[in-house]
Order: C-alpha cells, then sequence, then structure tokens
C-alpha cells in the first residue's frame, strides 16, 4: 500500500481529549508517536509525548504543527472546518474536512443522510424564533429543539411537551439556528462504529446496545436485544454508505434507534466514539486501534468479540470515586482518563467487564475486509 506510513511516524491530533488519549496508547503499541494539538491541555497530553497549544484558527501555529507530522486526525467535531481544510493542504487530513462539515451541522447532516436512503426523525430547519412556531406547526410537539452546531451529551437542547414551551426552550439553547425534531417512538437506542480505509475497505463492529441516563451515555452491552439485532444490516449497510460517499478515512460512527418502522438515524460522529469504548477489551481490535490503522494506511484488524457479552459503563462525575473498589474488582477493565477534577456530567472515565465464556460469531457478512 503506498500509502502506509511506516512505525515510528508521527500522528497528529486535534483536541486533547480522552478519545485523544486513548487514539495516542493504541498508536503507541502499534510504534506510533503523538502529537497534539490544542488550545489547552487535557488527557491525552499525559501519553502523547509532544504538544503544541494554540488556537484551532491559528494558521501560522497549525502550519509549524503540519511540518511535525505526517498526518492529521481529530478526536472531536467541534473544530471549524475552513482551517483544517487548509491545514489539509500541508499535511494528510484524515477523517477528511468533508466529513467534518457534514457532521458537525445538523441540517447538513440530515439531509446527506436523507438522500443516501436513511430514515430520520421528522425535523424542521429552525434559523430563527418565527421559524420555531412554524417547525412546531408543521413536526407537532412533544419535540426537542437542537442546536445546529456543537451540542453533545445533552447540551445545546430543550425539550418542548407544547407549544407553549417555545420560548423558554429557544433561550435555553441560546437561540438559533437550530432544528426541531419530533419524538421518536422506539424501544432501543444503538449504533454502528465502522473503520474506512484508505482502500475503501471497511470493516464494522457488532452494534451495541446503547443506554443513555440525563443525555449521556450510561452504559453499552454487546450483544444487543432481538430486535436491534433484527435491524443491524439495515444500520450498517446505511453507515458503510455515508463513509463511502464522504470518502471518510477512519473510525465513524452513526447512532440510531430501533423503531417498529426500521432503524431511525439520530446522528453521526465522524471520530471513535463513547460507545464503542468497549472494543478496548471486548473485541480483537480496538476502534481506537482500526482509527489509527486506517489513518495510517494500515490493514484493518478483525473485529470479532473476545467473550460472550460485554458490557462498557461509564463513569460520570462522582462514579470515579469508586476506582477502588473497581481495580479490585475481578473481571473489570478500569479506564480513568487524568482528569482533575470530578463534575456532574463530566466523563472521569468507563469500566468494561467480559464475559469470556464463549468467543461469538461475527455477524455474516461483515467480516473483517468487506465492502458495503
Amino acid at each position: 500500500m503506498t500509502d502506509m506510513l511506516p512505525p515510528n511516524s508521527t500522528i497528529g491530533i486535534l483536541g486533547s481529549g480522552q478519545l485523544g488519549r486513548m487514539i495516542a496508547i493504541a498508536a503507541a503499541q502499534l510504534g506510533y508517536r503523538c502529537h497534539v494539538y490544542a488550545p489547552e491541555t487535557g488527557p491525552a497530553n499525559d501519553v502523547a509525548p509532544a504538544f503544541t497549544q494554540g488556537a484551532f484558527d491559528d494558521d501560522a501555529a497549525l502550519a509549524a504543527f503540519a511540518a511535525q507530522v505526517d498526518v492529521v486526525t481529530y478526536e472531536f467535531e467541534n473544530v471549524e472546518a475552513a482551517p483544517i481544510e487548509r491545514l489539509g493542504a500541508l499535511v494528510p487530513v484524515r477523517p477528511s474536512p468533508r466529513s467534518l462539515s457534514v457532521a458537525q451541522d445538523r441540517v447538513a447532516e440530515k439531509r446527506f443522510v436523507e438522500q443516501l436512503g436513511g430514515r430520520p426523525a421528522r425535523w424542521a430547519e429552525v434559523p430563527d424564533r418565527a421559524a420555531l412556531d412554524a417547525a412546531i406547526e408543521r413536526i407537532g410537539c412533544p419535540a426537542i429543539l437542537k442546536t445546529t452546531r456543537f451540542g453533545y451529551d445533552g447540551k445545546g437542547q430543550a425539550r418542548l411537551s407544547a407549544a407553549h414551551d417555545a420560548d423558554a426552550a429557544w433561550d435555553a439553547i441560546g437561540g438559533g439556528p437550530a432544528i426541531l425534531e419530533g419524538f421518536v417512538s422506539f424501544e432501543h437506542e444503538f449504533s454502528i462504529v465502522l473503520a474506512r480505509a484508505i482502500d475503501g475497505t471497511i470493516i464494522s463492529y457488532p452494534p451495541p446496545l446503547n443506554v443513555h441516563k440525563h443525555g449521556i451515555l450510561d452504559t453499552s452491552t454487546i450483544p444487543a436485544p432481538a430486535p436491534v439485532a433484527a435491524q443491524w444490516t439495515e444500520a450498517a449497510t446505511l453507515a458503510g454508505r455515508v463513509a463511502e460517499a464522504l470518502g471518510h478515512v477512519g473510525v465513524l460512527t452513526l447512532e440510531f434507534f430501533a423503531s417498529a418502522e426500521g432503524p431511525v438515524f439520530n446522528e453521526m460522529a465522524p471520530r471513535v466514539h463513547n460507545s464503542g469504548h468497549w472494543t478496548i477489551e471486548g473485541a480483537e481490535t480496538s476502534q481506537f486501534e482500526n482509527h489509527a490503522r486506517a489513518i495510517l494506511g494500515l490493514p484493518l484488524g478483525p473485529t470479532g468479540l473476545t467473550g460472550a457479552r460485554v458490557t462498557m459503563t461509564n463513569l460520570i462525575g462522582a462514579d470515579a470515586d469508586n476506582w477502588t473498589a473497581l481495580a479490585a474488582e475481578p473481571g473489570a477493565h478500569l479506564h480513568l482518563y487524568g482528569k482533575h477534577e470530578a463534575r456532574p456530567g463530566r466523563k472521569m472515565g468507563h469500566v468494561t467487564r467480559v464475559e469470556r465464556q464463549v468467543v461469538a460469531a461475527r455477524h455474516p457478512g461483515l467480516d473483517p475486509g468487506s465492502r458495503f
């Protein structure tokens, strides 16, 4: 593979959070170095040997950073695409800025997925306060108002039980632009985590059942129950089409609701994802290693399960104070992110439990190296 970067090459990571930390750990195990670029230090700095502190729109600092790395990736999507496009003229950026620009704008994201045959919840664009009233008439209530950009873990969202909640919801998200989504009647939430290589090869992980609390992921469990398994192929096929259409290189995650009509698309992330943390111990190759493999031009690794059942539990806020008991628990794999202050709603770490009695079979048609 002509695009393959050899060991001792350097991966540049935009962002210093826990996802960057886990990418850097996986890359180090393969013999690669990581250089973090971010406005401030974070969990990734504990494991990456190099760091450049700078704003994401500082072209001079980004150019100096580009000169020290062989490929650039990003660990979160709240970065403007324009400076990343300029960075891409200096060094390969994977995934491309196109994946970033589509995923970070909910209007662009939903239109893109609809064009590929996806099924999002009923939605309407809300550029201003007047448009919200028209959207409520069209979509109805209950509904949820979401900022078009920079919302995650329940932030930038407000629920409307009835039309008279419009003013409060508008104020709660800080004003538009936004979208209004109708509520979805669903049985379960799940996600498709895949990796796409430079040559177009795609691998996919089994979909976990995802349970959220207060808008934040609480647990991911594999295997998922039958209603999710029944919608696996359709959801994974859509995710593959999205990756192909974007020319995506690296890990891509799509979140879904399992509904009576089939999988309803919720949102996507052009990166490694919280619902894929279970793969560190629960899969033959973690999402972090496969992301590194993809952007480096290496062959992708297999995604089969290492046990009969895998459960990942997020440690939010004070949950991490129970680290001594978790460290002593047989079979519990504890990951703490090195954050110095626990706050409500802050992800401090996670713990994964793998029941290893029987190795689960791969889903037919989704073996490593298969194409969508």
